[in-house]
């Protein structure tokens, strides 16, 4: 019985990586203009597929957009086959959100070019791939997965892939080689100095495909063409064509496509047998020409700017722009946002590429990659700020000449209490007054809450006679003189929404004074409130008592550094190094803040490092200089966690800082940490046969926000914004480990690029929770996304209300949604006519949830209705009524869940 053979012709274009995207893209033109001579020839008989992603034709149409008909033709007729990915991601560095945008713009992109977008999953060359790909596929209604890193099963070419939800899909794993396997095999594209003839090729074919055949136990056969931006091979191409439609071959060889081949594999998925759960991590086992697959795990913390850079995008486009913009649209004074939206998701995506996002490319590369993330969060900034203003002005709330508005707006499903630090810019002409003496004058001022109720504040610091512009619609700016004082005061915010202080300068020129006694500075070097007490020892390092179950800490906040020969794609530790630690170190400390509001310790650690490393003694060099590293502590009133920012002055380099937190949760196996809409369990030791993988595994991991670990009531999480790697060492004291930076040197195709070094001041925030009672993953969820978007700011003058309220009068505190159960929002954004939400359970059992839009103000028209709909936004059910703004709904273990509200 002949077998069909379906010969797929594509190319893996990275957009940049040892060449920059314009020397990339010239490339990238030539070879399009050949494929679309191909076809006007006759001499390329079938479909390309564009590498799973629809951005490679914006690219060319830029330099060729007097062929966008003929490209929209080709794309019509189905030879472009287009998407699903607008750009192909790494799956473990950038949001779920980023995921589900980017496979929606991809697939939108193909339709505007006049086609039907791809139904094939390709990852064919992610560093591995996380839990909920099937999922996330599933959402779009994409069948099947071409996977490779991440997975030692070669043989069979098939197996069955599930998320934790129970989605599954069948996957096709490339052969040795991977995606690059045909082009090896068959044209022998890894040498250059070798180009077969037309017998030697069809010899070749022969044996590949042979082989395929013994290693695919499903009917239809998959021979992949499309090695790393390579063009079609006419030469190999016309004896590959020779036995299309040839009855005596022994194979049906056809000239097809992805989706084609899903489409024949349909019927014979029940002969796929092995079924793989989760996320596909596996270091490369085999070697040579059985297999060479590598999962490359050290791109979490490669060039960790742009890991921050990305977070701060994502944060600032689910947080802030979608939601705010589509509340403000409803009173009547925002601008449509979509086009905005659109153009911020292109620029973000266009640098979650592997090669892009993972930090493993030239210098040139990663600086035009900063330009991207300026764009990106640039407009949503923007969008933020328009919005946030007009709910602002447009709140019932009476405000005078010479008075402030302050509005705290809160984007997360849940109410904050707690205290808020914010600068208010004061008018230079309100009154001021002083403590002792005039040495210092201070602008003397009240604040009150939506209710009126006067608000006690604690001052933080001040910077006089600063210069601010405000604009006009049809005049010019003026720039006007402020104040600012930075204070601590305790707010209520909604859920999702906002509330308005008012401040008000104390006309009699008096001093505002405030009881700052007890504060939470209980001595030079300690905090401490009514749930956490923190020393700081004389190295440094952290003390920290959890006050509710007595567990105590220490030596948190030590700084552990080794050597780093390595490079963007992995971390090389050296045979001869040594590991330093901070605990032995000098310390100074000061004490920044300390009211009854919130407290603060600066921590200075002078940490002695060699200044880099001597390849040629492949040893960390002798000569060594401080390496100063500032930690600021601030803990708030009735906080259950320990804020810290630290400051690295680095200029050693080839290293690798990471800061650990001994846990004491010595008989903790495991540990968990979130990605992309899930949280994982893994092993903390790192496999027993590890000795015999090419590539062995590495202790550690990617996150989102949080890594956590527990042993009976004793436990710790680390919650961080931007900083993607960690690990939970098997040790016996079970430290957390938090990678900050690596600095490397060693580039591909290069002599080296000394920005991957990453010298300079860098920033980090994490907080320190001590865990009370069993893992809350929802909860610590939440504080990653706290952490990350915090409170939003906005100030008016009777002024600015006048100029930019709308035509809807809002009530002076409202909030617009609140979600109760374990679960997480993602994502809130105008769809349609509507609001589109989503949501994922990171659990393992069944919760019941509760969408909650009571406090909706009642004259904004709140949503009656809400619809299941898929990741493209197609109903997937009937609409359900809200009762007095409220419905009840269930999500089965780990589902992600998407609702239209209307």
């Amino acid at each position: 019985m002949r077998r069909r053979v379906h010969y797929v012709l594509s190319t893996h274009w990275d957009r940049e990586w040892y060449q920059t995207f314009q020397d990339f893209r010239f490339r990238l033109v030539q070879l399009l203009d050949r494929v679309l001579e191909g076809w006007r020839s006759g001499t390329l008989q079938g479909p390309f597929q564009t590498d799973g992603q629809a951005i490679l034709l914006e690219d060319y149409l830029e330099i060729r957009p007097e062929r966008r008909a003929e490209i929209e033709q080709r794309a019509q007729e189905g030879r472009l086959v287009i998407g699903p990915w607008y750009a192909m991601p790494d799956e473990f560095l950038v949001s779920g959100e980023s995921l589900v945008r980017n496979l929606r713009l991809g697939r939108e992109t193909a339709r505007m070019l006049g086609g039907s977008p791809s139904h094939a999953g390709f990852l064919c060359d992610m560093f591995g791939h996380n839990s909920q790909m099937p999922q996330i596929f599933a959402g779009f209604g994409i069948d099947g997965a071409f996977v490779w890193r991440g997975v030692n099963q070669y043989q069979p070419r098939h197996f069955m892939w599930r998320s934790p939800d129970g989605s599954q899909l069948p996957a096709y794993r490339f052969p040795w080689n991977g995606y690059c396997t045909y082009a090896v095999d068959v044209r022998a594209a890894n040498n250059a100095l070798f180009r077969p003839d037309a017998g030697q090729i069809a010899s070749r074919l022969e044996s590949h495909l042979q082989e395929e055949a013994q290693q695919t136990l499903v009917d239809p056969i998959l021979a992949f063409d499309g090695g790393d931006h390579m063009e079609w091979d006419q030469a190999a191409y016309a004896v590959l064509a020779q036995r299309f439609g040839n009855p005596a071959d022994p194979f049906e060889i056809i000239h097809s496509s992805l989706d084609a081949y899903l489409e024949e594999l349909k019927p014979e998925i029940g002969k796929i047998l092995p079924l793989i759960e989760g996320e596909l991590r596996e270091p490369g086992l085999e070697g040579g020409r059985v297999d060479q697959q590598w999962l490359i795990p050290g791109v979490t913390s490669s060039r960790v700017w742009i890991k921050q850079a990305n977070a701060a995008c994502e944060s600032l486009l689910c947080q802030w722009a979608e939601p705010f913009s589509a509340l403000a649209q409803r009173v009547g004074g925002g601008v449509d946002p979509a086009g905005f939206l659109n153009a911020a998701w292109k620029w973000l995506i266009s640098n979650h590429p592997h090669d892009s996002i993972c930090g493993c490319s030239i210098d040139a590369v990663h600086e035009d990659m900063r330009y991207r993330f300026a764009q990106a969060g640039g407009i949503a900034n923007r969008l933020a700020l328009a919005s946030t203003r007009t709910l602002a002005a447009s709140a019932d709330a009476p405000l005078e000449d010479g008075e402030l508005r302050v509005a705290l707006f809160n984007p997360l499903p849940h109410p904050y209490h707690g205290i808020a630090d914010l600068t208010l810019d004061t008018p230079t002409d309100w009154p001021a007054t002083h403590n002792m003496t005039a040495f210092e004058m201070l602008p003397s001022f009240r604040m009150f809450d939506a209710q009126g109720l006067e608000l006690p504040y604690q001052r933080l610091g001040q910077t006089p006679d600063r210069t601010r512009t405000r604009t006009f619609d049809v005049t010019f700016p003026n720039s006007y003189r402020v104040n600012e004082v930075r204070v601590a005061v305790p707010v209520e915010i909604p859920p999702l929404g906002y509330t308005t202080l008012t401040v008000r300068p104390e006309r009699f020129g008096g001093p505002t004074r405030y009881p700052q006694a007890p504060g939470l500075a209980t001595s030079e070097r300690s905090i401490e409130n009514d749930r956490l007490a923190v020393q700081v020892e004389s190295n440094g390092t952290l003390t920290l008592t959890d006050k509710r179950s007595g567990q105590i800490y220490s030596r948190l906040l030590t700084f552990e550094d080794q050597a780093d020969i390595g490079d963007g794609w992995n971390h090389g530790p050296a045979t001869g190094d040594q590991a330093f630690a901070s605990t032995a170190c000098q310390a100074a400390v000061s004490v920044a803040h300390a009211g009854a509001h919130l407290a603060s310790l600066r921590v200075r650690t002078t940490f002695d490092l060699p200044v880099e490393f001597d390849f040629s003694l492949m040893k960390r060099s002798d000569r060594v200089e401080p390496l100063v590293i500032d930690s600021d502590l601030t803990l708030r009133a009735g906080s259950a966690h320990l804020e810290v920012e630290t400051t690295v002055y680095n200029t050693v380099r080839d290293h690798r800082l990471r800061v650990l937190f001994p846990s004491g949760a010595g008989q903790a196996m495991t540990y968990f940490a979130d990605t992309p809409f899930d949280v994982v369990e893994r092993a903390i030791a790192l496999r027993a046969d590890n000795f015999h993988y090419r590539e062995p595994e590495v202790e550690t991991k990617p996150q989102q926000t949080w890594f956590a670990v527990q042993d009976g009531d004793r436990g710790l999480a680390v919650v961080s914004s931007g900083l993607l790697e960690s690990a939970v060492l098997d040790l016996p004291e079970r430290p957390l480990a938090l990678t900050l930076l690596r600095a490397t040197r060693r580039t591909v195709n290069t002599d080296g690029e000394p920005l991957g070094q990453v010298q300079g001041t860098l920033k980090f925030r994490y907080w320190i929770v001590p865990l009370e009672g069993a893992l809350d993953p929802s909860s610590l969820c939440e504080l990653g996304q706290r952490l990350a978007g915090g409170l939003r700011v906005v100030q008016l003058v009777k002024q600015d209300v006048e100029q930019h309220r709308g035509p809807v009068q809002l009530p002076p505190t409202a909030g617009f949604l609140r979600l109760e159960g374990q679960v997480v929002l993602t994502s809130l954004r105008q769809a349609g006519t509507g609001l589109e939400m989503r949501c994922f359970n990171p659990t393992s059992e069944r919760q019941r949830a509760r969408l909650d839009l009571s406090g909706w103000p009642a004259h904004l028209s709140p949503p009656s209705s809400a619809t299941p709909v898929n990741f493209e936004s197609q109903a997937l059910g009937a609409p359900e009524p809200l009762v007095e703004g409220q419905i009840a709904f269930a999500l089965g273990p780990k589902q992600i869940a998407t609702f239209r509200l209307e």
